[in-house]
């Protein structure tokens, strides 16, 4: 069954510019597809490289979170969000990388009971304030957080990742952008 990868125009990669194309290869390489997002985004260049170098600022740097928690960030809001394809993508990549084939399910229904430590509790909580009511923020918020060892650093990467994929998840959304079928059973 083939469906659309976006309600705007999808390149072909031998028509994408060369940065472009050579990353998306990469990610075939090692992935052996395609995530439907690099193609979906790949029609405004410009635009998909700011993406990508803000997504591997976030989601690579080093620091007190690990990747498997990123991913839970990720993943946690964009269920709050309703975006599909980052729910199914990301909690593809959140099994492996946590190396636990239940976590991304319990975390995109509900977080709260998902077998999790009280500090990634805390972490998505903030998260999830931050993705549904950032304007209620408050130094209350910011002192729940330190008192589980997180440091102001680590407090802007999980409001910067829940921001970073709001907005993806929006563009999603609008451009109706379906998960490849691969990442469903990725990590089970």
């Amino acid at each position: 069954m083939h469906h659309k990868i976006s309600r705007h125009p999808v390149p072909q990669l031998a028509d994408m510019p060369e940065d472009i194309r050579t990353r998306i290869e990469a990610v075939q390489e090692k992935a052996g597809f395609i995530p439907n997002i690099f193609l979906a985004l790949a029609h405004r260049p410009d635009e998909c490289r700011a993406f990508f170098a803000y997504h591997d600022a976030l989601m690579e740097k080093p620091g007190n979170l690990t990747i498997a928690e990123r991913e839970m960030i990720v993943v946690a809001t964009s269920a709050a969000n309703e975006c599909q394809y980052c729910v199914i993508a990301h909690g593809a990549i959140l099994r492996i990388r946590a190396k636990n084939p239940l976590i991304a399910d319990q975390v995109a229904v509900n977080y709260r009971k998902s077998e999790i430590t009280p500090r990634q509790r805390a972490m998505l909580d903030f998260a999830m304030k931050v993705c549904l009511n950032a304007q209620e923020v408050e130094e209350a918020d910011y002192e729940a957080l330190r008192a589980h060892g997180f440091t102001d650093d680590d407090i802007w990467d999980i409001g910067a990742i829940t921001a970073f994929f709001g907005l993806s998840n929006r563009l999603v959304n609008m451009a109706a952008i379906p998960p490849n079928p691969e990442f469903y059973a990725m990590g089970r």
